[in-house]
């Protein structure tokens, strides 16, 4: 029983949409699920190229819980989150990381656990394939023909990828993608 209700509180992921997007003027955004599998796929794509290799068991499992929590707080856009006391949001995301992972099985409570702690390669790639993908995603709105949206290039421009020079080249490739 533990299981399936844990699998229940998840399910909002499908539905809830990435508030950043809205506060941009995207009227029918993507959801916090599309967001966690775009960056599930962006991983993939990317983890090959990473010298020395990358567990990539441990950065799919990272890629899939990054944004777990979300289930139950919803997605707290940045310009939001800078206004918590320091430290409350992470306090927050890894209480519900606790509440909704740990029935699922031990490793989804590591893979948070590891994630949350940004101390491992792996870790800080999937942190980057987080922001990468809301990256790939700008340049698809805005190809779709959103404007506005500037305010996400400015993230991209400073986004630091010298870690992994593949995530860098697709860094480059979105900020030269992207039409303000």
């Amino acid at each position: 029983m533990a299981l399936l209700e844990s699998l229940l509180r998840l399910l909002p992921l499908d539905d809830l949409p990435r508030t950043g997007w809205i506060l941009g003027g995207v009227s029918q955004p993507e959801s916090v699920a599309g967001h966690i599998l775009g960056t599930s796929h962006l991983a993939l794509a990317l983890s090959p190229q990473v010298d020395p290799p990358l567990e990539l068991g441990r950065v799919l499992a990272m890629a899939l819980v990054h944004d777990a929590p979300e289930a139950g707080s919803g997605d707290l856009p940045r310009p939001a989150a800078i206004h918590l006391p320091e430290g409350a949001k992470k306090q927050m995301e890894d209480a519900l990381a606790g509440e909704v992972l740990a029935p699922l099985s031990g490793p989804a409570t590591e893979a948070w656990a590891e994630y949350s702690a940004q101390e491992t390669r792996e870790a800080r790639f999937v942190a980057l394939c987080d922001s990468l993908q809301m990256g790939v995603r700008w340049v698809g709105y805005q190809r779709a023909g959103w404007r506005g949206l500037g305010n996400f290039e400015a993230h991209f421009s400073a986004l630091d990828c010298r870690e992994f020079p593949a995530a860098e080249a697709l860094r480059q490739e979105i900020l030269g993608s992207g039409t303000t």
